[in-house]
């Protein structure tokens, strides 16, 4: 029996207790959203980047958050230096409200309400929309993430007029989006029509199809 079939044949009770546990693994394989133990602390990754210098040794650069007071920092690793990742819950959640800086989610089975705060959402927070499935990352019960899909789809609300000779291939130009947020896009996409934005860098995809 793999580890795998292993975690679906306990309780709930025992499956928590193996997906905390921590394996190590090259820092260069880290992605963001992931936990890992770090000088004895529980830290998100914000963002990894695999730097290769002129001259020396390939570097993975971690941006972080502590888990246990939300600070934030920056740490280099060799792209094959081993970290401790650490394993834990992954559950389907449906996006319901704001309030203040803080964002209100039902889990999908239990229906159980939960908030979570802006800084664990992070940027993308400003693609949420009422009824969007996430995949939330939580450790003992603790939201550490959240995972949006990697496409939305927003009405452009102003966007500058077509010059006259361009192109698609050419030039984008700057667009408002209904949720606010600035996003470039070909010379054709004018106010009021659709689009899709991928959500992890805010970038035009292509014309909605609905």
């Amino acid at each position: 029996m793999g580890r795998g079939d292993l975690l679906r044949a306990r309780p709930a009770r025992v499956r928590r207790n193996l997906l905390g546990c921590a394996v190590k693994v090259n820092a260069n394989t880290l992605r963001s959203g992931q936990v890992i133990e770090h000088n004895g602390h529980l830290f998100t990754v914000i963002k990894a980047e695999n730097i290769q210098p002129g001259k020396g040794t390939p570097v993975t650069q971690i941006d972080m958050r502590r888990l246990s007071d939300g600070i934030k920092t920056t740490e280099r690793f060799r792209t094959q230096e081993t970290v401790e990742r650490a394993y834990i819950d992954e559950r389907d959640f449906t996006y319901l409200f704001q309030e203040g800086d803080a964002y209100t989610f039902m889990d999908v089975e239990t229906y159980d309400q939960i908030q979570v705060a802006k800084e664990v959402v992070g940027e993308p927070a400003v693609f949420l929309q009422d009824g969007m499935k996430v995949a939330m990352r939580l450790h003992e019960g603790r939201p550490v993430s959240v995972a949006l899909p990697q496409k939305v789809t927003l009405e452009v609300v102003e966007a500058d007029p077509v010059v006259k000779g361009q192109t698609a291939a050419s030039s984008y130009k700057p667009a408002i989006m209904s949720n606010g947020i600035r996003v470039m896009v070909p010379p054709f996409v004018t106010a009021g029509t659709r689009i899709v934005v991928n959500t992890e860098d805010g970038s035009y995809m292509e014309r909605a199809k609905d």
